[in-house]
Parts: structure tokens; C-alpha cells; sequence
């Protein structure tokens, strides 16, 4: 596992066992955010490792369902588990099949942990200025987090896993995602974290733009 300091608030854990795969702790004055939990209890030990001096309650966030996002929830069932309403029905009726398909890339201990925070269009933790937006895209249930204060964007899968590949896979109508982009388009954003790839520039938003053409 890579450990990268982004920013002041930002930490990007990586790994490669498998496939490239992000993990992302945002470091707020309130609260402790962790951007989606990997592929288990073991995958998600460094994580808290780092943040056992911190004092702040700690947050998950699940951007969608996949099961590469949310393997590693039950480390965290004492924790607030926020998704979007979608997600959290989707977790519920997939976990089996995600759990026979997918167990082999599991590390550690996979229970199924669902959300038990959901919304619907936003979200907004004021103090530390980490705003949830919906943006269905790469699914249907695909959120994305944004910190207002530093700039810095995390879009879960809706950028593609390598720069070859920069639009994902869609497993929604193809107008849910230029939607989402567009809405990308008028935000401020400059730093750009996603699940798979590399971390990214705005001009990252500009080259999707154009493979969507």
C-alpha cells in the first residue's frame, strides 16, 4: 500500500495487488472522512493505522456499490456509512453475487455492512466544507465528494481506470454520465481523485468531454 499526502487534508492510499485502487482519507477539523473501503478488513489496515492518533469521528463515505468499494465497510460498522439511497439497496441485493464472483480479490474479513446514512441529491457536512453530490455515471448510484475549501474532488469510477481508458465503464444510460460531466464542467475544482486511475488535473474533465464527442 502507497501512502500519498495530496494536500493538507487529502491522503491517498493505493495499491496494486490486483489492480490499481484508491482509497481516500480526507483529514477535516470536524470530522475524519474515508472515501470508500476497498476489498476488506485487511485492505483497509493501514487506514487505520494512520488515523489512530486522530481524535475526530470517523466517517465512510461509498461512492457506488462495486464491490471493490465496499468490501472493506465492516471494519467500520460502529462508524456512520454514508451512500446514496441507491447505493444501499443495491449493496443489499447484489452482495451475494458481488460475494460468490468477487471473493477471490478479498483480503480479510468481508461482511456485509450496508450504509445506515443515505440522501438523495446532496450532502452537505458543513464545518469542514465536504459537500456530496449525486452524479450517476459509471452507475446509477455513483456519488462524488467534494472539499470545497481545498478544491480537491473525488469521483469515485466516473473517471476511467488509465488515461487509455479515461471514459468507464457505464453500466447506466450514457446521458446519466455527459450529464455528470457537464455538471463537472461549472465546478472549481482542481485536483481530481478517482477509484483506479492516477491523481488528475481539471483538464482531466475537458478530455472526456472530447472522447464523448
Amino acid at each position: 500500500m502507497n501512502i500519498n499526502q495530496i494536500s493538507n487534508k487529502h491522503v491517498l492510499f493505493s495499491s496494486n495487488q490486483f489492480f490499481d485502487l484508491n482509497i481516500h482519507l480526507i483529514l477535516g477539523t470536524k470530522n475524519t472522512y474515508l472515501i470508500d473501503t476497498g476489498l476488506g478488513s485487511e485492505f483497509v489496515q493501514p487506514v487505520l493505522e494512520y488515523i489512530k492518533q486522530i481524535d475526530n469521528p470517523l466517517i465512510i463515505i461509498n461512492t457506488h456499490h462495486h464491490w471493490d468499494h465496499v468490501f472493506g465497510n465492516n471494519s467500520f460498522k460502529d462508524c456512520l456509512i454514508v451512500s446514496h439511497q441507491l447505493c444501499r439497496e443495491m449493496i443489499n441485493t447484489e452482495w451475494d453475487m458481488m460475494l460468490n464472483k468477487y471473493s477471490k480479490f478479498g483480503m480479510g474479513e468481508i461482511e456485509k455492512c450496508l450504509p445506515n446514512l443515505v440522501f438523495d441529491n446532496e450532502l452537505f457536512f458543513t464545518e469542514d466544507q465536504i459537500r456530496l453530490l449525486y452524479t450517476p455515471g459509471h452507475t446509477i448510484d455513483s456519488i462524488s465528494v467534494i472539499d470545497e475549501e481545498e478544491k480537491v474532488i473525488n469521483v469515485g469510477d466516473n473517471i476511467g481506470d488509465t488515461m487509455d481508458e479515461i471514459i468507464p465503464n457505464l453500466y447506466c444510460d450514457k446521458e446519466f454520465y455527459r450529464e455528470t460531466i457537464n455538471k463537472y464542467k461549472k465546478m472549481n475544482m482542481e485536483t481530481w481523485i478517482s477509484g483506479h486511475n492516477v491523481v488528475l488535473k481539471k483538464e482531466v474533465i475537458e478530455k472526456i468531454e472530447k472522447e464523448l464527442e
